[in-house]
């Protein structure tokens, strides 16, 4: 997260962040390493970057990337999407709000599926003969979504960032979307901390799970249930909940956050 608030044009933290939270699996040491990569050859403006990106002259640059499963023509292609969706819509959150097509849903699940698919439909003839993103392509990867049935993890981060208002963590870039409908960014610890308080008797991580623990935490704050993310988080990296000793329990987290 540090370094998308290195940029403080909020146009460059719109693309940092989707880079970014795609990139967001596997070691952090190794995420920040793809990503500082990846910024050296986009340059110290990556909004005016994809403004002008071309397939023709600039996906070449990324051929020696790899992060995992992530190769270098996977990124070329997100950002040859993203261009067409800033060019289309004037933002990626304007691009977004097109399809948050019913504004009253809790979540904003059905619009984060609407802003994936009508991505992925643009025009991906450098990169696909039909014009068409594969289902299996890597680029998909990178944008996780619900219909799949995936916690979407990195795609929630993504809202998160751009969301919450900034608070020297978040970023607060958009400013039309409500903090009230965001969904928690259920990752390995999470799991293990949801599961030890009793929110979910789901046996694997998926878009159900992560919407249960939302659930719960929305109870508890309705206009910004997200906002515990960070502190539920911690408690699961530090294996601090129900750890051998008893030095915090499921209830005594209970508690604190005056869950009943």
């Amino acid at each position: 997260m540090g370094i998308v608030r290195r940029f403080d044009d909020p146009e460059d933290r719109e693309v940092v962040g989707l880079i970014a939270a795609g990139l967001a699996y596997g070691r952090v040491a190794s995420i920040r390493g793809s990503l500082e990569s990846l910024l050296t050859w986009i340059g110290p403006r990556p909004a005016r970057f994809v403004a002008s990106f071309d397939p023709a002259r600039d996906a070449a640059r990324f051929d020696d990337f790899v992060h995992r499963f992530t190769r270098g023509r996977d990124v070329a292609l997100l950002l040859h999407l993203v261009r067409q969706a800033k060019e289309r819509a004037g933002s990626l959150e304007s691009f977004f709000i097109e399809g948050d097509l019913d504004p009253g849903t809790p979540t904003l699940g059905p619009a984060l599926d609407a802003f994936g698919s009508r991505m992925f439909a643009l025009d991906a003839r450098p990169f696909a003969p039909d014009g068409v993103v594969p289902h299996r392509d890597g680029a998909r990867w990178l944008l996780p979504l619900p219909a799949a049935g995936s916690a979407c993890k990195r795609s929630c981060l993504f809202l998160r960032w751009m969301v919450r208002p900034d608070d020297g963590v978040d970023c607060g870039v958009w400013t039309r979307v409500s903090p009230s409908r965001l969904v928690l960014p259920l990752d390995t610890h999470l799991l293990r901390v949801v599961r030890a308080l009793g929110w979910t008797a789901r046996k694997s991580a998926g878009w159900p799970m992560a919407l249960e623990a939302t659930a719960r935490l929305r109870s508890l704050d309705p206009a910004d249930p997200i906002r515990f993310d960070f502190a539920l988080s911690r408690l699961g990296i530090l294996g601090l909940l129900d750890a051998p000793g008893g030095r915090l329990s499921a209830r005594s987290v209970r508690r604190a956050l005056m869950v009943r």
